[in-house]
């Protein structure tokens, strides 16, 4: 089904919504007690992918946008308001289970209510949900942890109801640390906001910076030089590295593997200080700008840092091998940790999580965007859904990404780095795939260039929700283990 087929089928179910149709959008409005039928044909019938929920206000309304990716990777809005007098929405969350999350969030931050969620309110608030008839039987209890934890562990309370050693259902409780950077961002120039963008979370900083640019560049339709677009491939695709080696890293620990761990710590800090003896900055701070990149990095600079890389990947090679024949590792992994690909399209998960359970998107190639046309990357894809498959997954994409930072710096060519990026008004949506999948940023400026709506779907906030689907039914001791080989960040959840 293409996007006019789709237009034609939403016209016929629903004659009263209002269709505007472009070479890549789609945008829907309709009153609020469709939105949910609209939401439901686009997710369950024409399975386009529930990308995240925005908003907005204006003098006496409140207005929520489902946002969705088409059949042909359009993207799609679906618009629906209400009176502030009457701020009630009707749930689109029982047909479109990824949009949960996303409901509880705008009822916190608006103050409205979604007729129909199950859960509203239990979430952002930190409320406890009721226990459930599990805790009836004998034996029972609630295990806490968190929300402290040793060493740099972030901010984060689970609840896990069990009896006996099985974890029956488990309930992560965030936004401990919110910091509203999205708020933070509105009124400042959008050269400076850049700044907000790469603290959703430092370990995918360039990642966040780049959609964030991306968005900034549409809107005043900015040509970014070909040496910086491929040169911004180069830093993304290092940063991908670092960030794969860190949860491996994370892995090893986890399975009680203290050399092992040790072993791919030492590579993790070599990334390091190779990103900072290029940028400046050890996770690339302050690299990616509004119309290109802050400063050019010399091409054999650029050359040292891909062959310390390869030999990075190399040595991580050697450890591979070992941890594949090291059965109680194997043991720890393999059917542990499991979330089926049914159960990855439902919550909305993305990146090497989804990819581990058979959902093998990446914008890169789907919706691709910078160098990638050009580079076109292959995607690593496993269908076990299980600790070992992400762990396969991590390792496959860290080799990826060397060849794309080799084939980046070869077609960069010289040449600019810098384009002036001229002030417009307007509205724009920008995905990027970041190191831990897919991060939507939209973006509306003035004319003199000022944010005045900002809103980002990061990554682990899609994947957190879908968590417990691989803790619950396991043992307590595979719960550090299954959180490890998710390689989440709280932080860019919480935002």
């Amino acid at each position: 089904m293409d996007i006019s087929q789709l237009a034609e089928n939403i016209h016929e179910f629903f004659p009263a919504a209002s269709l505007f149709s472009g070479p890549e959008s789609l945008n829907i409005t309709c009153d609020k007690n469709v939105a949910p039928g609209v939401c439901d044909l686009l997710f369950n019938r024409a399975h386009c992918f529930f990308m995240g929920l925005d908003w907005g206000q204006q003098a006496d309304e409140i207005h929520v946008i489902y946002l969705f990716l088409g059949p042909g990777n359009e993207y799609i809005e679906v618009q629906t308001g209400t009176k502030k007098t009457d701020p009630v929405f009707y749930s689109v969350s029982q047909a479109v289970h990824a949009a949960d999350w996303y409901e509880r969030e705008a009822a916190h931050v608006l103050g409205v209510d979604f007729t129909g969620h199950p859960k509203l309110g239990d979430f952002v608030t930190h409320n406890d949900q009721p226990p459930t008839r599990v805790l009836d039987a004998e034996g029972a209890f609630i295990m806490p942890i968190g929300p402290v934890f040793s060493g740099v562990a972030e901010s984060i309370h689970f609840r896990l109801e069990t009896i006996g050693e099985e974890v029956i259902r488990t309930v992560p409780k965030l936004f401990y640390k919110r910091r509203n950077i999205e708020d933070l961002a509105v009124g400042r120039t959008s050269g400076d906001v850049v700044l907000l963008a790469e603290r959703f979370a430092g370990t995918t900083a360039i990642s966040h910076a780049l959609g964030y640019c991306m968005a900034v560049e549409s809107i005043s339709g900015t040509d970014v030089p070909k040496r910086a677009v491929f040169l911004r491939v180069f830093l993304a695709e290092m940063e991908r590295i670092r960030h794969h080696l860190g949860v491996i890293e994370g892995i090893c620990a986890s399975t009680g593997l203290g050399v092992a761990a040790s072993q791919v710590a030492v590579l993790h800090e070599e990334a390091l200080r190779i990103t900072g003896t290029v940028t400046g900055h050890r996770y690339g701070f302050g690299m990616v700008v509004p119309g290109g990149l802050s400063l050019d990095l010399p091409d054999d600079a650029c050359l040292t840092a891909v062959n310390q890389v390869d030999d990075i990947v190399k040595r991580l090679e050697g450890i591979e091998r070992l941890l594949v024949k090291t059965t109680t590792f194997l043991d720890r992994l393999e059917d542990v940790g499991v979330v089926t690909k049914t159960d990855a399209l439902e919550h909305g998960m993305v990146g090497p999580i989804a990819r581990a359970s058979g959902v093998c998107a990446d914008c890169r190639r789907s919706k691709p965007y910078g160098g990638y046309d050009v580079l076109r990357p292959e995607i690593p894809c496993e269908q076990e859904g299980d600790g070992f498959a992400r762990l396969r997954v991590f390792f496959a994409e860290i080799r990826q990404s060397t060849v794309l930072m080799r084939r980046a710096l070869e077609n960069a060519g010289a040449g600019p780095v810098f384009s002036r990026v001229t002030p417009k008004a307007g509205m724009k949506t920008a995905c990027v795939e970041s190191p831990r999948g897919l991060a939507v940023h939209r973006v509306r400026v003035d004319a003199d260039f000022r944010v005045q709506h900002y809103r980002v779907f990061s990554p682990s906030f899609a994947n957190w929700h879908g968590f417990h689907t691989a803790a619950e039914d396991f043992a307590f001791q595979d719960f550090p283990i299954i959180l490890a080989t998710f390689g989440l960040s709280v932080a860019e959840s919480d935002r």
